[in-house]
């Protein structure tokens, strides 16, 4: 049963494999990961039976270099009516691009995974949300490149990432374009910002705490939450590499074996569809966004 909300929330999943997150780059080398053994097939068609059994939609944003792998796949997402969007061919951050070899990557995926799904891609979302206050330029490539809306600042202070007096919702960051930023989600406690979209965080938290926060968006601020998983989260049998560093350890393989049973319960408690159908205004949205039509640049 829902919670007491008529807000529908925007789910969506990163779509890469263990071994290609940003935290594994010292250790994993691009030039090994078609050695490696890829789990992402497996564990998207968990996901996929899961969100059917719980009667959500959500957004998958995508590598193109998973897609180049496994359209079959990709087509399956589609298929069953979720959104196809882009993550980057790669998953290089931002802060690792110069505007050229950005623009070069974000038009190049784009059109690898519309090619591959027969679907129109109006999302991005960045490696590692590595949109920051030195690389704000990427608005402006992410719009021209034929996007509507990215989803690559986190409003938060943290070591690997964020903007923290970023708008905590949507917003348009470029003046007079219809183009949208769309934060992941953080509650406001004073003047802390906590998050509560996803992630490592919600591997941290119990369950109990994120069900909270999640509800108090959706009741107090009259928001919908954007939260996001990534599919080898959910896979505990997933190879373990030698070598890391403790924290980098601890981030990544905490409380993998909760986190299905968290999803689910998440998707029971709450209601979930695709960010195209929250913010813009598909049949199936049932919100309204207004607020984030005042907002302007960051």
């Amino acid at each position: 049963m829902h919670l007491e909300s008529p807000i529908t929330n925007a789910l969506s999943i990163d779509v890469e494999d263990y071994f290609q997150v940003s935290a594994f780059e010292g250790h994993v080398k691009r030039a090994e990961w078609e050695h490696r053994d890829c789990r992402v097939e497996r564990n998207l068609n968990e996901i996929l039976d899961l969100l059917s059994t719980h009667g959500a939609k959500a957004t998958f944003f995508t590598l193109g270099w998973i897609a180049e792998r496994f359209p079959d796949m990709i087509r399956q997402i589609t298929k069953q009516g979720h959104e196809l969007a882009s993550h980057g061919y790669e998953h290089v951050r931002v802060t690792e691009q110069d505007p050229k070899t950005f623009a070069r990557d974000i038009t190049h995926t784009k059109k690898l995974l519309e090619d591959v799904s027969g679907c129109a891609i109006s999302g991005y979302r960045a490696a590692s949300y590595s949109i920051n206050r030195s690389n704000l330029w990427a608005h402006e490539e992410i719009m021209n490149a034929g996007y509507r809306y990215s989803s690559s600042i986190y409003p938060i202070r943290h070591d690997l990432y964020g903007i923290p007096d970023a708008p905590r919702f949507a917003f348009r960051p470029l003046k007079n374009q219809d183009f949208v930023e769309i934060p992941v989600t953080t509650l406001a406690i004073g003047n802390k910002r906590i998050p509560c979209g996803g992630g490592g965080f919600f591997r941290l938290y119990p369950y109990s705490v994120s069900r909270w926060m999640i509800n108090h968006i959706n009741q107090h601020d009259h928001q919908a939450a954007i939260f996001y998983f990534h599919p080898w989260e959910i896979d505990t049998n997933q190879p373990r590499l030698a070598g890391l560093p403790f924290k980098t350890r601890f981030r990544h393989y905490l409380n993998l074996s909760k986190t299905h049973q968290r999803i689910a319960a998440l998707l029971r408690d709450f209601q979930w569809t695709t960010m195209e159908g929250v913010f813009f205004g598909s049949q199936e949205n049932p919100n309204t966004y207004p607020e984030f039509l005042l907002q302007t640049s960051i």
